[in-house]
């Protein structure tokens, strides 16, 4: 742990407190037989000593997390003290790109992680109650979409939602528009890709609460049948209970692995409609130019980001093994 989280981490923040050095430019005077001139080049001497004095970089402290391409305390303070109404000022705010990253992010979490806990749910419901010879081949499909690449199911479904694909194509016809296109619509973008997040992670949900029916004890269950419960109080006044520190679990993996959604973006080919925290830390690295900087506070920020939407969960699993204990 210390090896291959505490010490990536503490490199993370390091790196986001330091800014690259700039180069060092120098005036020299370039002579011909029309006379000279006077031209700019880099030291490329200077420069180097440079990096090697200070190998980390130029050190900004905080100021890389305050300005506009991530925190934008400025931009914000102009924007709420301009504001002719709240709209205008969450408008203005929801156009600087960490903070438009930061609510794809969260909306796509609160949508994605509860709706892929209750399809998870229904699909170990519906499973287990199948016969015992149907249990095998039903399994094996629902976790299809699991087994895939991410990468590769979210290009499976992007052509399926293209114009030309069988759920575009049904789609337009059914609002009797040839010209309706998901891929065309930030709204009909986002909704894309957390059906697509659903459809992904339901499987690991379902594999967890599947495996969880199969400690259920049967007294309890019988003792409910005998007492007249109907199906969905066993569900209910049973099974959910008995579930709980499942859901938990798995509430707790996709919080994370949610937040950190990157994959579909990528095999949409929807970063002009939809960005992601890890979407702009992949965009810092690439390129000729990396904002190696920039890339570490948007890590470190997100970083934070995942402590905060993890600490209800942490703190009531905390709460119950004290209460076990």
């Amino acid at each position: 742990m210390l090896l291959f989280i505490a010490l990536p981490i503490v490199s993370v923040v390091m790196q986001s407190l330091y800014t690259p050095h700039k180069q060092v430019i120098k005036v020299v005077e370039n002579c011909g037989p029309f006379g000279c001139k006077e031209a700019t080049t880099v030291d490329q001497t200077a420069t180097e000593q440079l990096r090697k004095e200070q190998p980390l970089g130029q050190f900004s402290g905080l100021k890389i997390y305050l300005d506009r391409g991530h925190l934008a305390t400025k931009e914000i303070a102009e924007a709420w003290s301009t504001r002719s109404s709240l709209g205008d000022f969450f408008s203005a705010v929801g156009n600087l790109p960490f903070y438009r990253a930061l609510s794809f992010t969260l909306t796509y979490t609160f949508v994605v992680t509860p709706l892929l806990i209750i399809l998870g749910f229904i699909i170990a419901i519906a499973v287990n109650s199948l016969h015992r010879h149907l249990k095998g081949l039903v399994i094996f499909f629902s976790l299809l979409p699991m087994i895939v690449t991410p990468l590769i199911g979210s290009l499976i479904l992007f052509w399926m939602v293209d114009s030309r694909g069988i759920l575009g194509s049904a789609l337009q016809w059914l609002v009797n528009n040839p010209d309706l296109s998901l891929k065309a619509s930030t709204e009909l973008t986002w909704i894309m890709l957390m059906v697509y997040g659903v459809w992904h992670s339901a499987p690991f949900a379902f594999v967890v609460f599947y495996a969880g029916l199969q400690t259920l004890p049967q007294d309890a269950l019988e003792s409910s049948m005998i007492d007249g419960a109907t199906r969905w109080q066993q569900i209910r006044y049973v099974i959910i209970p008995h579930l709980m520190p499942l859901v938990t679990f798995v509430a707790l993996i996709q919080l994370m692995d949610n937040f950190r959604v990157f994959e579909p973006i990528v095999g949409f080919n929807a970063e002009a409609h939809a960005q992601s925290l890890s979407w702009i830390i992949f965009n810092d690295l690439g390129g000729e130019t990396r904002l190696l900087s920039s890339a570490a506070t948007t890590s470190v920020l997100t970083i934070i980001g995942v402590a905060i939407l993890l600490s209800p969960v942490l703190v009531k699993t905390w709460q119950d093994f004290k209460v076990k204990t």
